[in-house]
């Protein structure tokens, strides 16, 4: 009897308890539908086509997957996309925990990090043409070699004359390594002539002058290093004429028995002066005359394109991670932080022992979230990476791409390659909704 009366109170409940789980199915029906069709439908075919050969009638099994093995574009994908995952999410991730930290210290804070965060809001397409533009080869167009190029030529300036040769019937040799040197010694009172051909006029240094025949000086070794060319035609062979002009800057060196007893830069008119110890020996104009400029580096070759990509992506994502890092920031306890100064911790001390430690849950919400978006890149890596050079830095997505939509489309590969990719991405999802699960029982 007692039975049968707790039965019947607990069937109440019981509906109420079925009602609830009707309703609450009822709301996430739509989001499963769609989720099915969205994520679930594309997935399942995507295992079923990496089963068929590129036409998609013959059953091929697992040969798609012993291709991505054997295929050496595949492998460089493989070995470039690890690269990515091993590198931009931790250095992303540093810098914005650096970020984050000191921004806390300054005044204007805030607007370094609305600067920082600001390549968020630029979509990748856009970003990459950027990057694209700064990691030109041309000093001129690209940003990254105008800097190079420029705290370069501050320590070894390059020479106004790298194309500079002696011409037909010269009185100068080659002396090795790029010099040259007079055929004879010359003589105090007897003007050195040292004519040069090969400097285009537009490159001649600047306040260059027409050039001048020396006047001997008694007990001194005069000449002239000029431009041996008439434009127009014109003009005798090492002699100076009236239209030639003066190799200004050029150093010249008097050398006797291999060593350097004096040494001189031409004028704007090309003329110079060396004293009396050049007498009987041979100028040399040194290898220095004519280093070719410095290019830069080549950042989209073959060696850095994978690590100037990275580069471009860090520059993206620091912000993000920033931003997530200071809110965790912003939730330490400060009486932590100020217990541990007044103990006598240092900065550094207090940020290693305590303050990381305290944004360690932070910090995997980052890492992992960048860990998968990098696993994910494609469109950088398009835009930036030049065709020649596009498979040195191919990764797995876009190899995913060029397979399925390329010119020799393999949709049988292609979905192989999907597979492997959503295989590698799901141990880290799993990290992440572990991670989540521990968050929610504290």
């Amino acid at each position: 009897m007692r039975a049968s009366t707790r039965a019947v109170r607990g069937t109440p409940g019981r509906r109420a308890a079925a009602r609830r789980r009707l309703v609450a199915a009822a709301f996430l029906l739509p989001a499963l539908v769609l989720l099915g069709a969205l994520v679930v439908q594309p997935i399942g075919f995507s295992l079923y086509r990496s089963l068929f050969d590129r036409s998609g009638d013959s059953f091929v099994g697992t040969a798609n997957y012993t291709a991505i093995v054997r295929d050496p574009a595949i492998r460089t994908a493989l070995r470039n996309t690890a690269l990515w995952v091993a590198v931009a999410p931790a250095v992303a991730t540093g810098l914005g925990l650096v970020f984050a930290v000191l921004t806390e210290r300054v005044r204007w804070g805030t607007a370094f990090k609305l600067l920082v965060f600001m390549p968020m809001a630029i979509s990748m397409l856009a970003a990459g043409i950027i990057f694209r533009l700064v990691y030109d080869h041309d000093p001129h167009r690209g940003v990254a070699n105008a800097v190079v190029v420029g705290v370069h030529d501050a320590f070894a300036p390059s020479s106004a004359f790298p194309k500079a040769r002696p011409g037909r019937d010269s009185p100068l040799e080659p002396a090795g390594d790029g010099a040259f040197v007079t055929r004879e010694p010359v003589r105090a009172g007897v003007p050195a002539l040292l004519p040069l051909v090969g400097v285009a006029p537009e490159a001649l240094p600047e306040g260059a002058r027409t050039a001048v025949g020396a006047r001997p000086v008694p007990g001194q070794v005069t000449g002239t290093v000029w431009q041996d060319f008439t434009r127009g035609g014109g003009g005798a062979v090492n002699v100076v004429d009236p239209a030639e002009t003066g190799l200004a800057g050029m150093r010249i060196e008097a050398v006797k028995d291999g060593r350097t007893v004096a040494a001189a830069t031409a004028r704007a008119d090309g003329t110079f002066t060396l004293p009396a110890a050049a007498d009987g020996a041979r100028l040399r104009l040194p290898a220095s005359n004519f280093r070719e400029a410095y290019a830069g580096v080549e950042w989209l070759g073959p060696v850095l394109v994978t690590p100037a990509v990275i580069g471009a992506y860090v520059w993206m994502w620091a912000g993000f991670a920033m931003v997530l890092i200071g809110a965790g920031l912003a939730a330490v306890p400060r009486e932590l932080l100020e217990a541990a100064r007044v103990d006598g911790a240092g900065e550094w001390q207090v940020f290693r022992r305590i303050t990381v430690p305290l944004l360690a849950p932070v910090l995997v919400v980052v890492l992992v979230t960048l860990v998968i978006n990098v696993m994910k890149v494609f469109d950088l890596v398009f835009v930036i990476a030049p065709g020649a050079v596009q498979d040195d830095a191919n990764v797995l997505a876009l190899q995913l791409y060029r397979t399925s939509f390329g010119t020799d489309a393999d949709q049988g590969l292609g979905s192989a390659i999907a597979v492997l990719l959503l295989v590698l991405v799901v141990p880290v999802m799993l990290v992440n909704i572990r991670r989540i699960r521990k968050e929610a029982r504290r």
